[in-house]
């Protein structure tokens, strides 16, 4: 696995975090938004409530995506997070293992749906993300920047 040499804070992934109430077809209709405006997600997942939902999405073209959000009324926030690659789902428990080591909390983790070198990745949300990505590039794995996820 390759180093990235690129540092985060010169082209970090972006994520979004809609807050929306829990009702049918408000996850079809954001999907659909973005969808219609040739926004592609690369990686999803959705924390649901009774009464509200959270959907968090990472997406090829942030610029867009934001003012879709803005111009549509979805209430959200945005922040960075960790892309590693993996070669595996093996690879997850090296991953895990090395933040572990470092200790360094992960407040989530979820998967990319697709990605343009078709290579599996994660995306972390961690305590700090710096010190985790340089912890995890020492133990080689290539951490992702937005280059790497867009189209």
């Amino acid at each position: 696995m390759a180093e990235s040499k690129t540092t985060l804070s010169s082209d970090p992934i972006k994520q979004f975090s809609v807050f929306t109430p829990n009702r049918v077809g408000r996850l079809f209709d954001l999907t659909a938004l973005l969808r219609d405006h040739n926004v592609h997600i690369m990686a999803l997942t959705v924390l649901d409530t009774t009464d509200s939902a959270i959907v968090r999405f990472i997406v090829d073209d942030v610029e867009q995506a934001r003012e879709l959000m803005i111009n549509n009324d979805f209430a959200y926030t945005e922040c960075e997070v960790l892309g590693v690659e993996i070669d595996d789902e093996g690879d997850l428990k090296r991953v895990l293992s090395s933040l572990l080591e470092a200790e360094i909390n992960i407040h989530y983790i979820y998967s990319f749906i697709k990605r343009p070198a078709d290579r599996a990745a994660l995306v972390i949300n961690a305590e700090d993300i710096d010190v985790a990505a340089h912890c995890l590039n020492t133990c080689g794995f290539r951490v992702l920047t937005r280059r790497d996820i867009t189209r």
